[in-house]
């Protein structure tokens, strides 16, 4: 039996079809034909001897095989990727891509901006930023697909390092003309009686509400009538402008609406919803100097203002 072989360039083409679940999604990311890229993956699992890839329908998933062979692929790729950048650095580069996740609520309202000024400071850096929620942005930061991640919550995964960023306050957003609109507060209780917006399962914002709900309801967000689920912060908004329904929000995703007085923002009385932003990284994997420094500049943003003054 023939030595199992590979290289760098393979696994490359490999971890982008896995990540994306595609041929010529990958191939447009590696800047190959696909017709390029299926030539390379069938010589991969040639010299691999055995399949690597299920193809089905319009989707690509990893057999078993490949599942294994991605898990070593993430970490070669990023000891090649930690080297290349360790050796810029000592001579004096500071150029690169770096792969970051954040939850809707940093994802669309916080990270851009501070994202922003990372930039300015490091011209040559280019971050690639997905939005989803937290638990899917823990998942692609444990099986190195994100480096680094933020989120709504703290997590529980024990190969990933947890550090506080910003803190956020959860309130209870309601329409211009909703009967409740001239309140400050209103009862937990009351909210049973109300139509519910809900966000999509893995949201770290419905998961922190669930904890303070469940202090008043043993049912948590089960005691909610819920009319809709809605996969992002925006769509909840819009729902709620619509009359579909009330729900909880993070202040910092609606401090435009409130500004203009579309929407109005009710504190539930004796239920303070604090809570904060995390980032996260696994501890498993070699950091490159260009996520150490991404590290820092978020990290130094939670204890100096920021402005977009350069």
């Amino acid at each position: 039996m023939p030595s199992i072989d590979f290289d760098l360039r393979q696994l490359e083409i490999f971890v982008n079809i896995v990540d994306l679940k595609s041929f010529s999604k990958a191939a447009k990311a590696v800047f190959l034909a696909q017709a390029s890229v299926s030539e390379r993956i069938a010589t991969l699992e040639r010299m691999v001897g055995v399949r690597l890839l299920d193809r089905l329908g319009r989707e690509v998933t990893p057999t078993k095989a490949g599942e294994l062979l991605y898990k070593h692929a993430v970490l070669l790729l990023d000891m090649k990727n930690t080297a290349c950048l360790e050796m810029e650095e000592f001579m004096g580069v500071k150029r690169g891509e770096i792969r970051l996740g954040g939850s809707t609520i940093p994802g669309e309202y916080i990270l851009p901006r501070i994202l922003g000024l990372f930039c300015r400071k490091y011209p040559q850096i280019t971050v690639n930023l997905s939005v989803a929620d937290s638990v899917d942005i823990e998942t692609r930061v444990s099986n190195g697909g994100l480096e680094l991640g933020v989120v709504g919550s703290k997590t529980a995964k024990k190969n990933l390092i947890c550090r506080e960023l910003w803190a956020d306050e959860l309130v209870l957003a309601v329409p211009l003309h909703h009967r409740w609109a001239d309140k400050a507060s209103v009862s937990a209780k009351a909210l049973f009686e109300e139509p519910f917006i809900f966000r999509e399962r893995g949201s770290g914002t419905f998961k922190m509400f669930d904890k303070y709900l469940r202090a008043i309801d043993t049912a948590g967000l089960s005691a909610l009538k819920a009319v809709a689920r809605f996969g992002t912060s925006t769509a909840v908004k819009e729902g709620i402008k619509a009359g579909l329904g009330i729900s909880i929000l993070s202040s910092r995703a609606i401090e435009t609406e409130l500004a203009s007085g579309v929407l109005k923002a009710l504190q539930i009385e004796n239920l303070p919803m604090h809570r904060s932003f995390y980032l996260i990284r696994d501890k498993r994997r070699v950091s490159s100097p260009l996520c150490i420094a991404l590290c820092d500049f978020l990290l130094k943003s939670t204890k100096e203002p920021q402005n977009d003054s350069g």
